[in-house]
């Protein structure tokens, strides 16, 4: 087997629910060494989201806390004792990263924030990912992603136009946030390649919205005139860039190219109106004309099925797909002949298929090589086995609540 990408790294997580614990994960699954910290008894909070195998609730059958942590070692650590606090500064002298997701100052009363944690190892990485960042006037205001997601202008294009603003599904923040944070650590990474040095990486999940909602809403102000305004099932750009119902689902109609429009209308028959010259300018068309548009094209589509529209726009090179519920990505020949889903064994819930990665790399290949740690499964390994303490000692440390 090629070596991994990030063989070598080592990553200590003291991070809870989703952000840190999938920015560690991006990390663990090319390679890199994460221990993963848990709070003695209880656990990461994502332990109690499901969905539960079987529906059966259980603090070691959360879906989502499996998905996280795969490829990870996990130990149970109470950072608010003094001898967690020195066992957590044990662990981090030889660490490359630390990735945490506490409020901001909440580390600091510890002695545990980055200020603190460079004395001990100059070329530690202290990775802080929270809802509005480490300074400003909104840094010690709780947040969750539809906060982040609202201040950072992202709800206001979600939705249909004349209903209230959405929010995006899903905690679309923590993921978004996990993900730059562990594009940013690495870059902090590269940067100590030549300085010797690491640093803080602050990262915020509303200024990750306000990122991706500027770039393009400057682009529609000042090359294009227009506000950014959510357009619902539609973008109004040009015509199509839509979703549509067709006999047993949604169709996603994308044709950037009109050539690929011209191609469509001919394949379902090349309808009359076709030739009416209000249908021509198709930017025309998505700014005044793309309710009636819906409306006939709907038409056409609407007694076929998805698969019967995509082996059509397959056929004739047309940029149109379907829309799959996850009950079809799961099963779609594509993923499976390139080996997207993973299988991996647990205790606690058996065999389970795992999302992969949305990459592959040639050399040093991404590897789902074991499943997200019991609670507490490895503290033999890493505070006797690495920091030197007996088992007699983490007995009395289990009794006092440290572990």
């Amino acid at each position: 087997m090629a070596e991994r990408a990030l063989s070598g790294l080592k990553v200590v997580e003291c991070g809870n629910f989703i952000s840190a614990p999938y920015c560690t994960k991006l990390m663990a699954d090319l390679g890199a060494e994460v221990i993963k910290i848990e709070e003695p008894g209880y656990g990461d909070e994502s332990r109690r989201y499901g969905p539960f195998l079987k529906d059966s609730p259980h603090y070691e059958k959360s879906g989502l806390f499996l998905y996280l942590n795969t490829n990870k070692l996990g130990v149970t650590l109470n950072i608010k004792a003094r001898t967690g606090q020195k066992m957590l500064r044990e662990l981090l002298k030889d660490a490359d990263v630390f990735v945490e997701n506490h409020p901001p100052g909440f580390l600091a009363k510890y002695g545990l924030d980055y200020a603190s944690l460079k004395k001990i190892n100059h070329r530690l990485i202290v990775t802080s990912i929270t809802p509005f960042g480490q300074t400003g006037p909104y840094r010690d205001y709780k947040g969750y992603a539809l906060n982040t997601a609202g201040l950072g202008g992202q709800t206001m294009r979600t939705g249909e136009i004349e209903r209230e603003p959405l929010s995006p599904p899903l905690y679309q923040s923590h993921y978004q946030g996990g993900a730059m944070a562990a594009a940013a650590t690495m870059g902090a990474v590269f940067a100590r390649m030549s300085s010797g040095k690491g640093q803080h990486v602050d990262i915020s999940e509303a200024e990750i919205w306000a990122t991706i909602h500027l770039g393009h809403g400057v682009h529609l102000g000042v090359f294009e005139g227009r506000k950014s305004i959510r357009a619902g099932h539609r973008t109004i750009s040009v015509y199509p860039w839509c979703i549509l119902p067709c006999k047993d689902g949604y169709m996603c109609l994308i044709a950037i190219q009109g050539f690929q429009w011209k191609r469509f209308l001919e394949a379902m028959g090349s309808p009359e109106w076709m030739q009416d010259s209000r249908f021509r300018d198709r930017i025309g068309v998505a700014m005044w004309y793309a309710d009636e548009m819906d409306a006939m094209v709907e038409a056409l589509i609407i007694d076929k099925t998805k698969d019967e529209l995509f082996e059509i726009c397959r056929r004739d090179q047309i940029t149109f797909a379907p829309v799959r519920n996850i009950a079809e990505v799961a099963s779609d020949s594509h993923f499976a002949e390139r080996g997207y889903f993973a299988e991996i064994e647990r205790e606690k819930v058996g065999t389970l298929k795992y999302p992969g990665a949305p990459y592959k790399l040639s050399q040093s290949p991404w590897q789902l090589s074991k499943p997200a740690p019991l609670l507490g499964e490895h503290n033999v390994d890493i505070f006797c086995g690495r920091l030197g303490y007996s088992k007699e000692d983490l007995v009395t440390m289990r009794r006092g609540g440290i572990i």
